[in-house]
Parts: C-alpha cells; structure tokens; sequence
C-alpha cells in the first residue's frame, strides 16, 4: 500500500521520465523498444489528470492531519478533467475544509459543484444537501433550506445524529410555516432518532418546550 502511495504521489514526474526515456529509446533503437514507456507515460498522465491523487487523503483524513489533506488537493490542477465520481468527491472535500474555516460562501459553492455532480454513495450525497439547507437556514432561506433537507432525506443520511438535525431542521421550518401538524410529525421523528450529541439534543429540548402548546 505504502508503494503504491508513493507511486501514486510521485506519478506525474515519473510518468514525464518514462515519456523522455521513451523518446531516448525510440530514437536510438527504434519505436517498438520503446512502445512500453510510451505506454506507462501515456497511461500515468491519464491517470493523474482523469483519477487524481484522492487515494493519499485517506491516511491524513484518519490522523487528522487537515493541513496535509489541503496540500493534496491542491496538487489537483484541473479539477475539471477528474473523472465524474471523483470530481464529486474532491469537491465535497473541497466544501468540508471550507466549512472548517468556516468560509461558508466557499463551502456552499463548492457542495454544490459535489451535489449538481451526483456521487457515487447516496449517503455523501444526502449529507451534503443536508450541510447546503443548513447554511440557506442559516442565510434565513427557509424555502432553499426546506429544499436541500427534503433532498437529502430522499436521499438518505447515513448516522442517526444527522437524521435527526435534518428531522429537526424541518420541524423549526414548519413550526415558521404555521404547520403544526408536520411540525410535530418531524419532532418525532428527530426524537426518535435518538440522538446522542449535546449540541443536538439541546436542540430538541429547546424546540420541545413549545410543541407540546402547539394545536394539530
């Protein structure tokens, strides 16, 4: 694995020395002794422009090393030439690393370049429609946040905590809307999500001093 990262981290250079040896061969024994390093430099320069060097942001993702996962993707030159799913994946890293910053005009763009994109997991998908309704709630947007949180309960959320933020994000947008009865319908299903996390909970607690009032 470790080889394989390091080919992978290296590829573009050694792709152009293969390519040069390749010329260096082809000119002094002919085409066909040289036809493999064509063919690796041809098919290594694919890979990094159309694959990209994704796989390297795991390890530093795991130890959390966020500094080392920026100075990954910005050896992505061209994003537009990564192939569809990964370019989906690149821009959902994109946006998340933007929202750690806290730039959230930048996380917004780039979540929604991932989700015009499609991914390949529906869950990823889910939890950025999800990320892009809280941030037009967060604008006063409730139309486009309803929007995006419908969206990503379609497409399904893959932890119970984020079920329950999106459940409960409903449930304050049509307690807005005067809508009693979906609002509760939404406060229990937040409930019953069972979420663990404090931010979360004290969430549900605040909205449940005013739902038990509420006609429907």
């Amino acid at each position: 694995m470790k080889f394989y990262n390091t080919i992978i981290k290296y590829r573009f250079w050694l792709s152009l020395l293969a390519l040069v040896a390749a010329v260096g061969v082809n000119y002094s024994s002919g085409f066909w002794p040289a036809f493999i390093l064509y063919f690796v430099g041809v098919i290594g320069l694919a890979s990094h422009f159309f694959i990209g060097p994704l796989r390297l942001i795991q390890e530093p993702m795991e130890r959390g090393d966020m500094d080392e996962v920026e100075r990954i993707l910005n050896t992505v030159w061209y994003p537009n030439l990564l192939y569809k799913p990964v370019r989906s994946t690149y821009y959902t890293i994109k946006g998340n690393m933007a929202m750690m910053k806290q730039d959230f005009d930048s996380a917004e763009k780039h979540l929604k370049k991932s989700s015009e994109l499609g991914s390949p997991m529906p869950e990823a998908e889910g939890a950025n429609k999800l990320q892009l309704g809280m941030m037009s709630m967060q604008r006063g947007d409730l139309k486009q946040g309803e929007s995006y949180i419908r969206a990503a309960i379609r497409a399904g959320i893959a932890d119970k905590e984020s079920e329950a933020v999106a459940y409960i994000s409903m449930c304050q947008i049509f307690m807005n809307k005067r809508e009693f009865r979906a609002a509760k319908d939404y406060f229990r299903r937040a409930k019953a999500c069972k979420p663990t996390t404090k931010q979360v909970v004290d969430q549900i607690k605040e909205v449940e001093k005013y739902i038990s009032r509420m006609p429907g």
